[in-house]
């Protein structure tokens, strides 16, 4: 059965692992619901955020070929449940449909939104959320002029305390005692 699933793709920053990650989901027929870039807690290493819905077997599946790419460091494969994420909205509404009444006063206090600007002629107000809140504020506010709605990607973090740092350290404490990494002594 097909659920949510967000992908922790942690990264070297070159140029084309956007597109051989888009190449391996594809091929597979997954569509990306969502996607953020950004850095991460660890310098030099960027993280790239993806929201799919998909099987269990084949986000494993994707996510182990995900993993094979070269540029690719580690790849955590989360359910909904075991992340806390977010993703940002903004909205330009006319001022004439937001100014009648206490229709702002209401967006505020119901929906947590915050003003950013205001002006004779647009109100642009920003919502962090979930993407169900921010569909349910989109739809209170549609009777009162939306001008212009811009969404992000979702962004997340683990419940898990072990972080990229641990993984990577072990990573390279097990290349460190390979074999092919030892170095050879002539006397």
């Amino acid at each position: 059965m097909e659920q949510e699933y967000t992908i922790s793709l942690f990264s070297e920053n070159h140029i084309g692992i956007l597109n051989q990650i888009t190449i391996i989901l594809t091929r597979r027929q997954i569509n990306i619901e969502s996607i953020t870039a950004s850095e991460s807690a660890v310098k030099g290493v960027q993280m790239l955020t993806l929201v799919v819905k998909t099987t269990p077997e084949m986000v494993s599946k994707v996510a182990r070929q995900m993993e094979k790419l070269v540029d690719v460091l580690k790849v955590f494969v989360h359910t909904s449940d075991e992340i806390i994420y977010q993703e940002i909205a903004l909205v330009k509404i006319t001022t004439k449909g937001l100014m009648s009444g206490n229709v702002i006063d209401h967006m505020v206090r119901s929906h947590h939104v915050r003003i950013l600007e205001v002006s004779p002629e647009y109100i642009v107000i920003e919502k962090t959320g979930h993407k169900s809140e921010i569909n349910e504020l989109l739809t209170e506010l549609e009777p009162y002029g939306v001008l212009q709605f811009a969404r992000s990607g979702r962004v997340a973090v683990t419940r898990q305390v072990k972080e990229l740092n641990s993984y990577l350290k072990e990573m390279d404490e097990a290349n460190r005692y390979r074999p092919e990494n030892a170095e050879v002594y002539s006397y």
